[in-house]
């Protein structure tokens, strides 16, 4: 398969080691430096562009990519505000978006499993929740994007909380997101619940940004050739 990358930093040179590896041709690779390349040949021949860069210019990349008949697999967060304006412009250009605020295989059963301890949750009113996500210092938003996505995972679940807060419980009804920016983490999410007489926790932990490209290749593999919003409940079936 023939894939462009947009965004050549650590994220896109791991990537790109990872789709030669199974096999695929790297035909373009756009950074701040040649965006020109957007309307190049080489990058118009590319089945899917595999975007990795910052929300400040996410959407332009996506609508540049379109623009050349490009699908495009993205993992960029801190924009999804425009998101529901987007789904509409896709589906009225007839184009492809594969989105999802993280990649990781592991990450997803994580997703998973926080849904279904929240329902069981909803049950024991006694338990508060809260969230940690810990990332390195060259992350830009925050929260992250995976720990919205599991917060709103908990929100479609827990009916004693109605929105997230950054930091605190400013009421009963918000649920804290604390965000931490340290070191080379790669991520680091963590659902705690409180009651008077335990506490229940479950961890995700990654070690290397490999199972994030890891991820992003295999949906690149399946969004060739589809139209429309994809995500990893499509890819995965969840």
């Amino acid at each position: 398969m023939k894939i462009a990358l947009i965004g050549y930093g650590k994220m896109g040179k791991t990537i790109e080691r990872i789709a030669i590896e199974r096999g695929h041709e790297i035909v373009s690779v756009i950074d701040v430096d040649n965006l020109d390349d957007f309307d190049s040949e080489a990058f118009k021949s590319a089945e899917v562009a595999i975007e990795f860069t910052v929300p400040a210019v996410a959407l332009s990349n996506y609508r540049r990519a379109f623009a050349s008949g490009v699908a495009v697999v993205s993992g960029t967060t801190g924009w999804t505000e425009e998101l529901p304006a987007l789904k509409k412009e896709i589906e009225a250009g007839g184009s492809t978006l594969f989105w999802s605020s993280n990649f990781s295989i592991g990450v997803n059963i994580f997703m998973v499993v926080n849904k279904h301890l929240a329902a069981i949750m909803n049950q024991f009113p006694s338990y508060n929740v809260e969230m940690t996500e810990v990332h390195h210092t060259q992350k830009l938003d925050a929260p992250s994007g995976t720990a919205i996505t599991l917060a709103e995972g908990i929100l479609e679940n827990l009916d004693r909380k109605n929105t997230w807060s950054k930091e605190v419980e400013t009421k009963p009804t918000d649920m804290a997101i604390k965000s931490i920016r340290e070191g080379q983490v790669p991520g680091i999410h963590t659902i705690h619940y409180e009651s008077e007489v335990d506490s229940i926790t479950i961890t995700h932990d990654a070690k290397s940004r490999e199972g994030f490209a890891l991820g992003a290749v295999v949906a690149a593999e399946f969004t060739a050739g589809k139209k429309g919003f994809l995500g990893m409940n499509d890819l995965f079936k969840f």
